[in-house]
């Protein structure tokens, strides 16, 4: 695949600039053709919608794109850790790219059910096998790769790699967008240009420069720390579980989770909570912060496994909404999704989730608009797929504010009610399948929260009153020991 060739299907209406329907004195070239900046997956599964309405769409990358198979790229600094596709971002994918689960299961990811395949300490105890929901485990390069190689099937996509965006071009009527500077060569012109540029979106400063103002930020920070390291799976026939996950708390606030890839690899992700609890990047120092967690079932799975890679940190995991919705003034011709919008504290596993509902979002409203309407609906659109973050914002911003070092406005007095009944909820679904449905439901994202406040549900939680929220931790689950000597 080259990096920057155009794919058009013979016949296509970008090979027929005189068909009826294009307006007197317009470029079809242009008119036909969309532009999105940043082939992480946010992009991939936005080109992928909007080759429904255009006959071209340049997926425009600063980094130069691996060609050989799934490799670590500068632009996804945070791919070296551990990632979650919840059951709603994969069933959303699987709409948008039909079989994109069995290429990636085929590529080495795992569909596991969480939390039955896991090990895992919630903050109120250890889960039993209740039902949940599922999620699909594979390292970030993988899903990338995968993605990418079905999104490039549509003909009407290329990718323009190795070239960074520099800044947006203006209409001549000085309110729209109608195309993107690019380091490397001339502008280019395009009806519509979506940013899914992720954290290091400079759209702020692009849009300062054409006379708009500095959209209003909401920023909530834990001051989460990630170490990571991959190693090989050692053999233990009486393993019974996929992964492990020793969640944090106020009073313990450190943490990790181990999850399978392809290659019998486990990749183990420790996390801390402010400064004092960040894991350590040294190699030496690795598996002592593991041993320090509430729960020793991390580090007694791999205290003697065979490191396959050095650690690598990650700081980057502030809570950050820039709200673009809110502004009074929006360019016709341009939207931002994705990390470019809102990103989350990647703790929650949410991020990839969201994309895919983002764009689902951005389908839906675009559903009965033409290529020429579409550009003047950009406000619209804006809006729509900045509501797909409201609930995982809710969740993550609601659940950092417990930690004393957040930074950010803290709970009011509605979020303090809501997380004392949000602590009885996980009380109740640690054990009682009535409970943990409802809320693998809202935590996957495939259920409205209020579902955690339907009477049958409220009922079976306060039932559980006499239970403390934050018991003594026993070393394992009653269903499953430790490793065998």
């Amino acid at each position: 695949m080259d990096n920057d060739t155009d794919n058009h299907p013979a016949g296509s209406p970008a090979s027929r600039p005189n068909e009826p329907g294009h307006e007197p004195g317009h470029d079809p070239a242009v008119d036909d053709h969309a532009v999105v900046l940043g082939a992480g997956l946010a992009g991939l599964l936005a080109a992928r919608v909007l080759a429904t309405k255009f006959a071209r769409v340049t997926l425009v990358e600063r980094d130069e794109l691996p060609q050989a198979g799934p490799a670590f790229r500068p632009g996804v600094p945070q791919s070296r850790h551990v990632h979650v596709l919840w059951s709603r971002g994969l069933e959303l994918m699987e709409q948008m790219l039909p079989g994109i689960t069995g290429k990636l299961v085929a590529a080495g990811a795992a569909v596991l059910e969480s939390p039955r395949d896991f090990l895992w300490l919630s903050p109120a105890g250890w889960f039993d096998a209740v039902p949940g929901a599922e999620v699909l485990l594979a390292g970030r390069e993988v899903i990338d790769w995968t993605v990418r190689q079905e999104v490039l099937r549509d003909g009407r996509i290329r990718v323009r790699a190795g070239s960074p965006a520099t800044g947006l071009v203006a209409g001549a009527d000085g309110r729209s967008v109608t195309g993107v500077r690019l380091r490397d060569g001339e502008p280019l012109a395009a009806r519509l240009v979506v940013d899914a540029t992720g954290r290091t979106s400079k759209t702020p400063d692009w849009l300062a420069a054409l006379g708009h103002e500095v959209p209003e930020a909401s920023r909530c920070d834990s001051r989460l720390a990630y170490s990571s390291r991959y190693f090989e799976t050692p053999e233990d026939p009486g393993r019974r579980w996929r992964g492990v996950y020793v969640q944090g708390r106020p009073d313990s606030p450190r943490g990790g989770v181990l999850v399978p890839l392809d290659g019998d690899r486990w990749l183990v992700t420790l996390l801390g909570y402010g400064s004092a609890h960040a894991p350590p990047t040294k190699d030496e120092e690795f598996l002592d912060f593991a041993r320090t967690l509430r729960s020793p079932a991390l580090y007694d799975a791999i205290r003697d496994a065979k490191p396959l890679s050095s650690a690598t940190g990650f700081r980057g995991t502030a809570n950050e909404w820039r709200h673009y919705e809110r502004m009074e003034r929006w360019p016709a011709g341009f939207i931002v999704l994705g990390d470019a919008s809102c990103r989350f504290n990647p703790v929650y596993g949410h991020g990839m989730t969201v994309a895919a509902l983002a764009a689902d979002a951005l389908a839906a409203a675009i559903r009965d608009l033409g290529p020429a309407e579409i550009p003047g609906a950009a406000r619209r659109l804006q809006r729509r797929t900045a509501a797909a973050a409201e609930v995982a914002w809710q969740i993550a911003t609601s659940e950092d504010q417990r930690y004393p070092e957040t930074e950010g406005p803290p709970p009011d007095r509605a979020a303090r009610i809501l997380q004392k009944y949000m602590s009885r909820v996980m009380v109740g679904a640690n054990a009682d399948p009535g409970i943990s449905a409802p809320f693998f439901g809202v935590l996957s994202l495939s259920a409205p929260p209020n579902t955690l406040l339907s009477p049958g549900t409220v009922v079976r939680v306060l039932s559980k009153w006499r239970l403390p929220t934050d018991p003594e931790t026993t070393a394992y689950p009653s269903h499953h020991g430790p490793p065998g000597p």
